[in-house]
């Protein structure tokens, strides 16, 4: 089989296509033959400091290790690698293992599953209620267009949404955003009850400026300094979340938000939108659009 694994010797790391051994399941692993594999910026921070290469992956069951029930070889199924997930077969710990409801495609499964999950379970952390208005920061992203249309789902009356570039702004209102800025241009709309942040860093503080008084912001961006005065003098909240902790915490309620989000696909109210599908020769490229924020939805490898 074909994988891509990350090489550095004197100079800037590279990814390059190997030719491997197909991996044999251990007990309670699946392995899969790939049909897309979901890019995203923590994996591509994974791999330059050297770690394993770990991303969501959907595909076929080709065989199944020891103590698996409830899949054999033919099922569907979507979920995270943990390593070497960028090649033709995987291996999948059955426990991070969801089946891929009839209907719905490889690249919609990897373009809904994490993303889809990060962006419904930053909204259950933040706790919505009917007719509040959001903010949804890096709205263009495989998580933030999801978010943005959740946030409708789960009853804001306004969607505020900010972009790193001013060509996205067609993009996201289409989505459902009602008002669409950049970054340093959220003090002028509208402010929001509440803020899903998904850049994080140094525009952490511009998605507070975005928000009311009183107002509450989820973060699952990158780590950023914030005036700590603001929320003080304003009253208020910065909530971190991680959805890797939840499933950990709480497999029950990861499993729910799970379920809604293939419900709310099929109703047709989550609508995934593909960048692009890249081929794994070209993995680097694929890289460089996330990097470069580019890109409008998700950007998938297709083995």
């Amino acid at each position: 089989m074909r994988r891509v694994q990350y090489e550095r010797s004197n100079g800037p790391g590279v990814l390059e296509v190997v030719a491997a051994e197909v991996p044999v399941p251990g007990a309670g692993e699946l392995l899969v033959r790939v049909e897309a594999i979901g890019v995203t910026l923590s994996a591509i921070r994974r791999i330059s400091e050297a770690q394993p290469l770990r991303a969501e992956v959907a595909g076929e069951v080709v065989a199944v290790g020891d103590g698996v029930d409830g899949y054999s070889a033919g099922y569907r199924v979507v979920g995270v690698c943990d390593a070497d997930a960028y090649a033709e077969y995987v291996l999948l710990s059955v426990d991070q293992a969801s089946a891929i409801p009839d209907g719905a495609s490889a690249v919609d499964a990897v373009a809904l599953m994490r993303s889809g999950l990060v962006a419904l379970g930053a909204l259950d952390t933040v706790a919505p209620r009917e007719g509040e208005t959001a903010l949804v920061t890096a709205a263009a992203g495989g998580v933030g267009h999801l978010a943005v249309q959740l946030a409708r789902v789960r009853g804001a009356s306004w969607v505020v949404a900010a972009v790193s570039d001013e060509s996205k702004a067609g993009f996201v209102r289409e989505l459902g955003a009602d008002e669409v800025y950049t970054y340093d241009q959220l003090h002028c709309g509208k402010q929001a009850d509440y803020a899903l942040d998904g850049v994080g860093g140094s525009d952490l503080g511009n998605t507070l400026t975005g928000l009311a008084d009183g107002g509450r912001a989820v973060t699952y961006g990158s780590s950023g300094a914030i005036d700590t005065e603001d929320l003080l003098a304003s009253g208020k909240t910065l909530t971190g979340f991680r959805i890797g902790r939840l499933a950990q915490r709480d497999p029950a309620r990861y499993e729910d938000l799970r379920q809604e989000v293939w419900q709310h696909y099929a109703s047709g109210l989550l609508r995934p939108v593909v960048h692009a599908e890249f081929a794994l020769d070209d993995a680097a490229a694929a890289h460089a659009v996330i990097e470069q924020r580019t890109n409008l939805g998700k950007v998938v490898l297709v083995p």
